[in-house]
C-alpha cells in the first residue's frame, strides 16, 4: 500500500512526520511507500524575482525524506507548484494512493492558515482516504495529540452506502486497532427507514469486529450528528474518528458540510475521511 504524506514544512507538518509512533501505525496497516508532497502555491513568487522556492522545499523536505527512510519506508518526494489541494489529490490519484495523511492544527481560523484551507479543501474533494492528523495548538514546538492512529477508533454510520464503505476500512486498519466505538446518531431531519433498528444493525457490524479481537462497543444518540459524534468522542476518548465523506444526501457537500467538515474542524483527536468506492 502506498500513502501520501502532505507537508507544508511547518512545525504541525513536522510533528507528523517526525512522531516514531504514526509512522509505525502506518507500517501496521500495510503502508509500505510514502510519498512526500510539498506544494509551493501558484502565487508564492509574485514581487520575488531571483528567490528558489522549490530548492528551498526540496533542501528542507530532505530531512523528512531521512527519517521515514529511517523508519523502514520506501520514500519519493514531490515538489510541485499550483493550488495545494488539487496537487496533492492529482498525486494521490497518480500514484494510487490508499491514504492520504496531513497534519492539522484544528478550530482556530488564525493558526496555521494555509494548511487549514488546504485540509479543508481536500475534505471537500479527495478520492483517496484522508487522516486528518491532530496537531497541538497553540505551540511553538507542537507534538501530535494521539501518538497511535488507529488504537481506538470511533466509527460513526448512518447506514448510507459510503459509511459501509468507510466500514470496510476496518479490513487493514485491524492490525493497528484494539477496541472500537460504533455510533449511530438519530435525528428528525433525517430518520431514515421507518423500519430500521439502529442497535440490531450496529450490533452485526460490531460482531464483524469482535471476530478480529477488536473490543467493541455500540451506542445509538439523538440530536445533531455532529454535535453527538464530538460527545461521543469526549466520552470514549478515540485516536481517530472513522467516517464516510457523504451520506444520504443527494447534494454532494450537504453532509459533508454539515457532518464531515465540522468533524476536520473540531475533533480533539485524528480524523478519517473515507469518500465512495
Amino acid at each position: 500500500m502506498k500513502a501520501v504524506l502532505a507537508t507544508d514544512l511547518s512545525a504541525a507538518s513536522e510533528a507528523t512526520i517526525e512522531n516514531e509512533t504514526c509512522l509505525e501505525c502506518l507500517g501496521r496497516i500495510g503502508i509500505e511507500e510514502i510519498h512526500l508532497v510539498t506544494v509551493v502555491p501558484s502565487n508564492v513568487h509574485a514581487g520575488m524575482p531571483g528567490i528558489d522556492f522549490e530548492k528551498r522545499r526540496r533542501k528542507a523536505i530532505t530531512s523528512y525524506q531521512r527519517v521515514i527512510k529511517d523508519a523502514g519506508f520506501d520514500v519519493e518526494m514531490h515538489v510541485v507548484r499550483g493550488t495545494p489541494h488539487r496537487r496533492i489529490t492529482g498525486i494521490a490519484e497518480t500514484i494510487g494512493a490508499s491514504l492520504t495523511v496531513v497534519g492539522s492544527r484544528g478550530k482556530s481560523p488564525l493558526e496555521n492558515r494555509v494548511i487549514g484551507s488546504t485540509v479543508r479543501n481536500l475534505a471537500r474533494t479527495t478520492e483517496t482516504p484522508l487522516l486528518v492528523n491532530r496537531i497541538e495548538r497553540g505551540a511553538d514546538d507542537p507534538a501530535v495529540v494521539r501518538k497511535h492512529l488507529f488504537q481506538r477508533m470511533l466509527y460513526a454510520t448512518d447506514f448510507s452506502e459510503n459509511a459501509e464503505h468507510a466500514f470496510e476500512s476496518f479490513s487493514y486498519l485491524r492490525h493497528a486497532t484494539q477496541e472500537a466505538t460504533l455510533v449511530h446518531v438519530e435525528t428528525p431531519k433525517d430518520p431514515g427507514p421507518s423500519d430500521d433498528d439502529p442497535e440490531s444493525r450496529l450490533a452485526e457490524l460490531a460482531d464483524q469486529l469482535e471476530k478480529w479481537d477488536i473490543e467493541t462497543r455500540i451506542e445509538v444518540r439523538q440530536g445533531d450528528p455532529a454535535e453527538e459524534i464530538l460527545g461521543a468522542e469526549d466520552a470514549y476518548d478515540p485516536t481517530t474518528i472513522l467516517v464516510g465523506s457523504r451520506g444520504h444526501s443527494r447534494l454532494r457537500r450537504l453532509l459533508l458540510g454539515s457532518v464531515s467538515e465540522d468533524l476536520v474542524a473540531r475533533a480533539n483527536g485524528n480524523v478519517m475521511l473515507v469518500p465512495p468506492a
